[in-house]
């Protein structure tokens, strides 16, 4: 017998992974957090056309794989690198797509984002990037803006937690909405904190064995992590609604 998964819960879910990544300064005003439907794998749930602080539970649209919808209302345009990721990797159940600053840079240098901190093991040693240049020639907006554009970066991803876009932004990814939350902010944390290290001395990083020991160690805690972000994220989204 299949199991069901509430569907209020998923909606829940995501509403307050919206909230949780601007808190945590992941997202701003633009920005994305999707997850698939537990229930119908062939979809999945991502809010409409909006500031992510600003998501309620109405404002969440379901889309197929081919990033289609019922919903009238305004969609967001890079919903395709959501649905090609889905397609590429039935594994993947959340994506998270940020501009955050702290990321950013190692998109357009030749500095390799890699974990130096055990709360990012995820990352290991390799970081991939994905370069739109290579796919839409010299003059895109560096968007995602079909599912062509998707599909190559559904490529360059493969099986990583976290994709750099070049000048653009990052995708991490997970089997839950909340490991991909997690993934997200500690991938932001590491990239200030590699920042940060590299202006006094050498660079220490993690091997690629006391990365996956650390990452196992940490999904334990990612529940931990969640139930604290949320409590803060929805005693300060009173605020934001209420301005």
């Amino acid at each position: 017998m299949k199991h069901t998964v509430d569907k209020d819960q998923q909606v829940t879910d995501l509403v307050d992974a919206n909230h949780i990544l601007f808190d945590r300064a992941v997202l701003d005003a633009f920005g994305h957090v999707s997850m698939r439907d537990q229930n119908s794998p062939e979809h999945f749930l991502l809010a409409r056309n909006m500031a992510p602080a600003l998501v309620t539970r109405d404002d969440i649209q379901t889309f197929t794989l081919d990033a289609e919808t019922d919903d009238a209302r305004p969609m967001y345009l890079e919903r395709f690198l959501h649905s090609e990721i889905y397609k590429a990797n039935p594994s993947v159940m959340a994506v998270v797509h940020s501009h955050s600053t702290g990321v950013l840079p190692f998109s357009f240098t030749d500095r390799p984002l890699r974990a130096v901190s055990h709360m990012a093991g995820f990352l290991g040693v390799h970081t991939p990037v994905f370069e739109i240049r290579d796919v839409a020639g010299s003059g895109s907006d560096l968007l995602i803006r079909d599912a062509t554009l998707g599909k190559h970066l559904a490529s360059a991803l493969k099986d990583a937690p976290v994709l750099l876009m070049r000048g653009h932004g990052s995708v991490a990814v997970g089997s839950t909405v909340q490991q991909a939350v997690f993934r997200a902010v500690f991938t932001e944390m590491n990239a200030r904190v590699q920042a940060e290290g590299a202006l006094l001395g050498e660079t220490t990083y993690l091997t690629a064995e006391e990365g996956e020991s650390a990452a196992i160690s940490n999904a334990s805690q990612i529940d931990r992590a969640w139930a604290l972000w949320r409590l803060q994220a929805r005693a300060n989204t009173v605020t934001v609604s209420a301005t």
